[in-house]
């Protein structure tokens, strides 16, 4: 057999971890409206759900630097499958049988976040860990199962309110739970190899002594703001901003942004042997600022929305392609290492969102100044990638 083959089934039970968490991540929200009416949660206790799920998978990021190499990959791999399944059918059930229904709602979502966190933060490396060839090709791959994930989601679930009602939303629920509960029987045959040799990994201590370490997750951070920035606000922006209505603004804007960036990862993960990755990093956020500048300077809709669009494209290599420089800058950095990038990505894309509306804020709710002020996260992507661009250069020399 051959050895890359071999590995197949690993591969693909890591892209079905990647839709699981784009089902942790993307369902709930199609629900915040039916919370609101049948349970009566208000609006500014619905955004908290998104907050939690955050919150939650930053909490792992950082304790699974601690306990995945201890207690082996696959342990906590096929843990992630079982805790994602329970908190999505804990879902169905717990918010009728708490006293609170938004007390069952934060718990279910605390169980399938900690599911998520272990997923994003295990999947990589052990990809990284197999023998493939094309190691930033496969990891672009991989991580546009994602976006994939998020876009059948979106669709599927659409298609299911329409036809059954989205009353039965706690049998959709179920019926998404099937794929991670799937994956735990993938994750248990499949072969797994650890990153590094058992007490060869530099230690947290290393790790932050080294300034390429604080430089990538600088990287890792824009990655994560500069995607989550425009894909949190897509759809509010399309509405109020270039006010299109609601349904053709939901497809065009966090839809499209999603199908483009699977299409840039799917193309990277192609042809990408035959492209620097530092130089398509460059040319990726070059390319988002000119789609954030499209979206925040046009009030001509199909502009707009053409920005929003290709910004995912843009977007698309950029958190996978800053956890495969990553690797390649500190070869021995371990779980650790891709610990501490998803934690990163995950606080990027906590924050930007969050520095977009408040910027919006500032300039009297109006979402183009808040997309504009965006155009920051590219830049210092940029920056970064050059910065580690000529320390790599130099090292050679």
């Amino acid at each position: 057999m051959d050895l890359e083959n071999k590995y197949t089934k690993t591969f693909r039970a890591c892209c079905l971890g990647f839709v699981t968490q784009a089902i942790a991540a993307n369902f709930p929200p199609l629900l915040f409206f039916t919370f609101h009416k049948a349970y009566g949660v208000s609006f500014g206790l619905l955004a908290l759900i998104s907050a939690c799920f955050y919150i939650t998978q930053l909490i792992v990021d950082l304790l699974c630097a601690r306990i995945a190499d201890k207690i082996g990959y696959r342990v906590c791999v096929v843990s992630s499958e079982i805790i994602s399944a329970v908190g999505m059918i804990g879902l169905a059930f717990l918010p009728d049988i708490f006293p609170s229904p938004f007390a069952g709602i934060i718990v279910c979502t605390v169980i399938y976040a900690i599911g998520s966190g272990l997923i994003e933060v295990l999947c990589s490396p052990i990809v990284e860990a197999c023998p493939f060839k094309n190691k930033e090709g496969i990891m672009s791959f991989l991580h546009s199962f994602y976006c994939w994930g998020a876009v059948a989601v979106i669709l599927f679930s659409t298609l299911f309110f329409l036809a059954a009602g989205v009353e039965n939303w706690r049998i959709l629920i179920c019926l998404w739970a099937v794929v991670p509960l799937y994956n735990v029987y993938n994750f248990a045959v499949c072969p797994i190899e650890t990153l590094v040799e058992n007490g060869k990994s530099m230690t947290q201590k290393q790790l932050f002594s080294k300034r390429i370490f604080w430089v990538l997750i600088l990287l890792m951070i824009c990655a994560g703001s500069a995607e989550a920035s425009i894909a949190q606000w897509a759809s509010a922006f399309a509405e109020s901003a270039l006010h299109v209505p609601k349904a053709v603004g939901d497809l065009a804007g966090p839809c499209g942004f999603a199908a483009f960036m699977g299409i840039s990862r799917v193309l990277y993960g192609q042809f990408g042997e035959k492209v620097d990755l530092n130089v398509f990093m460059i040319i990726s956020g070059l390319l988002c600022v000119l789609c954030y500048l499209a979206a925040a300077l046009s009030d001509i809709p199909i502009v707009g929305l053409a920005g929003c669009m290709l910004c995912g494209f843009a977007v698309g290599i950029m958190w996978p392609g800053a956890v495969s420089i990553s690797s390649s800058a500190l070869p021995l950095g371990g779980t650790a290492l891709f610990a501490f990038l998803a934690l990163a990505g995950d606080l990027g894309a906590s924050l930007g969102p969050v520095f977009v509306g408040a910027a919006s804020q500032f300039a009297n709710d109006d979402l183009h100044i808040g997309l504009l002020a965006g155009v920051i996260f590219p830049i210092i992507l940029v920056i970064s990638v050059l910065i580690i661009k000529t320390r790599k250069k130099t090292a050679s020399d």
